[in-house]
């Protein structure tokens, strides 16, 4: 397979593929290469006995800039969530939801249940002010633990707790809230210009549409890397032969452009494991038929983060009229002991009988996200050098934006690096 290209990409995810689109529109040779089967890396789907399994539970904002400017929001079908959440309090339950959207939710935000109403008010006034601002300006206030920020607004502590924390765990796949709070500022501004949703087919749709869009042959699937050296001509050497470039780009997971680039400084990697289950129920009896999520703020209550009924937003995940419902936990759980724990929280969690539910899949995903600390860099650096180059969400934010933005990113600096000037 030796050949001489332009532009050489490792990895299909997200940041790759978006590499690659920006590079060919700018008429460069491009050659991504790709370690397993099927692009996507961390975003893939596996479609078993007609349900559709996304590698962990995973959503996809419509309002995310980048990827609003370069997706077919139309041919990716999306399939919204209820613009809310349930939580789980030791009060009893509680709804709330942005009341532009969920207007007939706004007694449970009301409500003591979840925190005085003070606290709450000052909540929405730090989230709106928040998405009002320019990015630029987020970006420069100071940065701290997002748990400070909120608290320092004057959040109500039980809001906190009962709400936020069990919510933004789900987000940061850590429950301290020690993430930082330039990137609750931009989670928090995407779901008050979005609905996260789910593209019909599966979150895989997605990097399927960016590798549908470039040249027949540039994306070569079950091509793994061995090694990535650098020179005036850079070399990736795989098991079938040498491919040399003028430009490399690693946009593997962070732990493989780890190994590929050594020196390479990554992030902490944040674990969630997911377990998949058909109901033997009626889908009106979970959160009365509607996609929401639910969280769980009583304490010590079992180990689910977040769950929602998938196919109450996109029935298409489930063939027959089944109904597929989606379990998360912090951390890598693979024991029967751990699912036995989960299907027992669910239980309590929807107030029906879960013994005769039929677990679907289980994904346990080791760094599914990198941990966004204090102090956040928001833009890491992505030229190493010598005609080296990285990508990936860990070097923006921890999100398919991030991954989009690090792809599009990246390819400018190469193309600055070739000389190559980019049109329009």
């Amino acid at each position: 397979m030796t050949s001489t290209h332009d532009v050489v990409i490792v990895g299909a995810g997200l940041a790759g593929l978006a590499a690659a689109r920006h590079l060919t529109q700018q008429g460069l040779d491009v050659a991504v290469l790709e370690a397993s089967g099927e692009v996507g890396g961390r975003v893939r789907t596996d479609l078993v006995d007609g349900l559709r399994l996304d590698h962990g539970f995973q959503l996809y904002n419509p309002a995310y800039p980048e990827a609003a400017r370069v997706l077919d929001h139309p041919s990716l079908d999306l399939k919204a969530l209820a613009p809310g959440l349930i939580a789980l309090t030791d009060r009893g339950p509680t709804r709330l939801a942005d009341p532009r959207r969920r207007p007939s939710w706004a007694p449970d935000a009301l409500s003591p249940r979840s925190g005085g109403l003070p606290g709450k008010l000052r909540f929405a006034r730090y989230a709106w002010e928040t998405a009002r601002l320019p990015q630029r300006r987020r970006s420069a206030r100071v940065d701290m633990p997002s748990d400070v920020a909120l608290l320092s607004a004057g959040v109500d502590p039980r809001l906190l707790d009962a709400v936020l924390r069990p919510f933004l765990s789900g987000v940061f796949l850590e429950d301290r809230l020690t993430t930082s709070r330039r990137f609750l500022d931009l989670v928090l501004t995407s779901f008050l210009r979005g609905v996260p949703s789910l593209p019909a087919q599966g979150m895989q749709a997605i990097p399927v549409q960016l590798r549908d869009g470039l040249p027949s042959g540039t994306v070569r699937c079950g091509t793994p890397v061995r090694r990535v050296l650098s020179g005036a001509i850079s070399t990736v050497s795989t098991d079938d032969g040498d491919v040399s470039a003028r430009a490399v780009i690693v946009a593997t997971d962070p732990r493989t452009a780890e190994a590929l680039l050594p020196g390479l400084t990554i992030p902490p990697g944040r674990d969630v494991t997911t377990w998949y289950y058909v109901a033997d129920c009626d889908a009106s009896e979970l959160t009365h038929g509607d996609a929401t999520l639910v969280v769980d703020g009583r304490r010590a209550r079992g180990p689910v983060t977040n769950t929602v009924v998938l196919t109450n937003a996109a029935p298409s995940y489930a063939t027959g009229g089944r109904v597929l419902v989606s379990a998360s936990a912090l951390g890598l759980h693979a024991s029967a002991e751990s699912e036995r724990a989960v299907r027992d929280h669910l239980a309590g969690m929807y107030g029906v009988g879960t013994a005769r539910w039929t677990l679907a899949g289980t994904y346990p995903i080791p760094y599914a996200l990198p941990a966004m600390e204090v102090p956040l860099e928001i833009r890491r650096p992505v030229d190493l050098g010598g005609g080296l180059f990285v990508a990936g969400d860990h070097r923006d934010t921890a999100s398919i934006q991030g991954a989009m933005v690090s792809g599009r990113r990246t390819a400018q600096a190469v193309l600055n690096r070739l000389g190559v000037p980019a049109s329009s």
